[in-house]
Parts: structure tokens; sequence; C-alpha cells
């Protein structure tokens, strides 16, 4: 019987063959290894990534990781999003009995068992997080955030049935066309645009047959750029990161030179001695605040004094958050154990695992002093403001 995900475009003297999928699901497992062995492609094309492909295969990647490097090059944010991501897809997956991403790795090795060449043509993960984000504007990533963390804690039940329904692509559309309604950006980086990626990138596999096994909400999107002769997007353009807006950069150095002619200008008018008590009030409030918000993660000690002494100096490091000093802080005294890494997309959906998992604390320690920092800022500031009027 013909797979109904089964879709055949021809080419000139090639023919392309998408199989769409889902990622949880042990029919698509089934019709993975059913096409490779039928069609015997002289090529097959996977949804993935080398990085991706390494965390199917090897389980154990916990340990080369090195937490207070991404830490250090800002890219805890990304972990987690990675982290609330895998989470979601391996709540669903033990609903079902699959393994997200089970069937993208049985493709591989249906292909590699039958010697036919496999290409890995998707974009890696970190680079669509990080242009969804940087993509999406500042007011909505609140938004953003918000719908992350609530799918960490959804408790929703999916059948296999419920899988099967999604991989209509009636149903997915409509999912699609609600989810852009909400975060448009979001839609065009993670679906759109990867929809060209893999694309282009399925189009410039050799072979005469190429098998391309691929999500079903990819599937129509793909289809219709190869069938319109789609002009290939460089991998540069779809893999360059946005810089910030250049506002935000002269806002921030703004700042420091704020501060200093405040405190330059409260000498002149009231003496040094006001100066003292302003610059003392706006430590206490500051590090206080921050190192309170710190002590909620129930962090190692020295993690909360980090936060007490690096909040006040924000106004001369406007570009790095007080959290990134307090989580390397936690990571560098109290790194994670292995069993906890590795149990880490399962204690994530779980509010009191945050404070038991010491990855997740490490976290803790760079969220819980933002809010109370960017409230003792806007005290200080006011208590300044209000003295420098005669």
């Amino acid at each position: 019987m013909e797979n109904t995900n089964l879709y055949r475009i021809a080419l000139h003297d090639r023919e392309i063959i998408l199989l769409g999928t889902a990622h949880i699901s042990q029919e698509s497992i089934d019709d993975v290894q059913n096409a490779i062995r039928q069609e015997s492609p002289d090529r097959v094309c996977v949804e993935l990534d080398a990085g991706r492909l390494k965390a199917l295969t090897e389980p154990d990647r916990w340990k080369s990781l090195d937490l207070k490097a991404i830490i250090r090059q800002g890219q805890l944010s990304t972990l987690v999003a990675n982290l609330a991501l895998s989470s979601y897809q391996k709540r669903m997956g033990l609903q079902t009995g699959v393994k997200p991403g089970a069937e993208l790795l049985a493709a591989v090795e249906a292909a590699e068992g039958l010697n036919i060449p496999v290409d890995l043509v998707d974009r890696e993960v970190k680079v669509t997080l990080r242009r969804a984000w940087a993509m999406t504007p500042w007011y909505r990533r609140f938004l953003l955030i918000g719908a992350l963390f609530e799918s960490l804690f959804d408790r929703t039940k999916v059948t296999e049935e419920q899988i099967r329904e999604i991989k209509e692509q009636s149903t997915l559309s409509a999912m699609m066309d609600e989810f852009g309604k909400s975060f448009p950006e979001l839609k065009q980086v993670v679906i759109s645009e990867r929809d060209h990626y893999l694309a282009t990138k399925i189009l410039a596999a050799e072979g005469k047959k190429v098998l391309a096994v691929i999500g079903a909400g990819h599937l129509q999107g793909i289809a219709e750029l190869i069938e319109s002769n789609l002009t290939p997007t460089s991998e540069a353009e779809l893999n360059h990161i946005p810089p910030p807006n250049p506002l935000w950069k002269i806002l921030g150095w703004s700042i420091p030179v704020l501060f200093v002619g405040l405190m330059v200008y409260l000498g002149m008018t009231k003496g040094l001695s006001a100066v003292g008590d302003n610059l003392l009030y706006w430590v206490l409030i500051t590090g206080g605040m921050a190192a309170f918000g710190a002590a909620l993660a129930l962090p190692h000690p020295l993690t909360i004094l980090v936060a007490f002494v690096m909040a006040p100096l924000k106004p001369f490091r406007p570009f790095l958050g007080t959290g990134i000093f307090t989580s390397f802080t936690q990571a560098w005294l109290l790194p994670p154990r292995v069993q906890e890494m590795e149990r880490v997309s399962e204690d994530i959906s779980h509010v009191t695992s945050w404070w038991k998992n010491r990855l997740l604390r490490i976290v803790l320690c760079a969220l819980l002093p933002v809010p109370f920092t960017t409230l003792a800022y806007f005290i200080a500031a006011n208590h300044i403001l209000r003295n420098l009027v005669p």
C-alpha cells in the first residue's frame, strides 16, 4: 500500500521522494524503514544536523558538556530552550512509547545498513534558536518566554491516533497558521526558513533518486519550493545571526556616562558626603536585592556574595547581567553530576526539581536575581534623582 505521507517529485532525470514523519511515532519508524528498503534510493537525506544526530546516538554526551564555557559565551538561554524543547518532546514520546527523533535515527541506520550514503540536511538547532530570538521584537519576547515555560508544565496526553492525525497536512497547516498569528517571526525562522534550508540541501544531494525523511510539518512547504524551481538561498544567509539594534548599544553605554555624570553633579552641588551617602544607598539596595534573588535559588553562599558585589557594578558593564556571574560561580563551585544532567529533560518539567537538580539550580541562579535587581535599579535611581533636587 502506498504511503500517504510519501510525496514524489520528478525533476528532469531525477526523482525526489519526500517522506513526512511524526517525531514520536512508531508508525513513522516503520514507514521510514519500509520506504528505504522498498525505494532503494541513491541517497537518503535526513532532517538532522550533526549535533542532533550525536545527541541521538550518544546518550552519554552530557559527560563532555562544558557548562562554564556555555555561560561565558552567553549561551545558557539557548541551552535552556533546547532542554525545554527536548523535555516537551520526551514527555510526548513517553506517552507513545517512542523516543523523540527515533524515526530520523532509524533512517540513518537503515540507510547505512544498505550502504546508502546519508546527508544531514537540517540547520544547527542553536542557529535556529538564536535567529528566532534575534528576530523576535523585544516586547514579544516576554510572551515567547511565557509560552516556553508553559510548555514545560503542559500535561496534555497525546495518543498514537492523535500523532497519526498530526501527520495529515490539513491539520498541520491549521496548527502552523494559528502558531504564526502569535509569533510570526518564530514561524518564519523555525518553519519557513528551514523549509528553504532543507529544500536547498535536498536539491544539492547527489543521486538520481533521493529520499528525504523530514517532519510532516515541512512536507508541504518543501514540496512547493522544489516544484516551483526553488532559487537556492545561500547557507551563509540562513545561518546569519542579525546583530542587535545599534540603538541598544548606544543606550547601554550611555548608562555609565549618565551615572558618573550624576555623581559628579551631586558632588559639585551637595559635596562629597552626599556622593558617599548615595553610593552607599546604591550598593546596599542593588546588591541586597540581587543577593536576595540569588538566595532564593538556595545556592552556594559564595554565589550570593557574588550577586551582592556584582549588581552595584551593573552601570559599568551594561551588557553583562548579574546572572552571568552568579550562574558561573554556582557552576564552578557545585557543577552538575552526570546523572543530574542525564535526567534534566525530565526534571525541568517539575517545579520542585529545579532546586534539586544542580544544572537547573544554576539556571535559577541566572534567572532569579533579574527581577529583583531590575526593581532595585529603579528604586536606587529614583533615590539619587530626588537627592539632586535642591
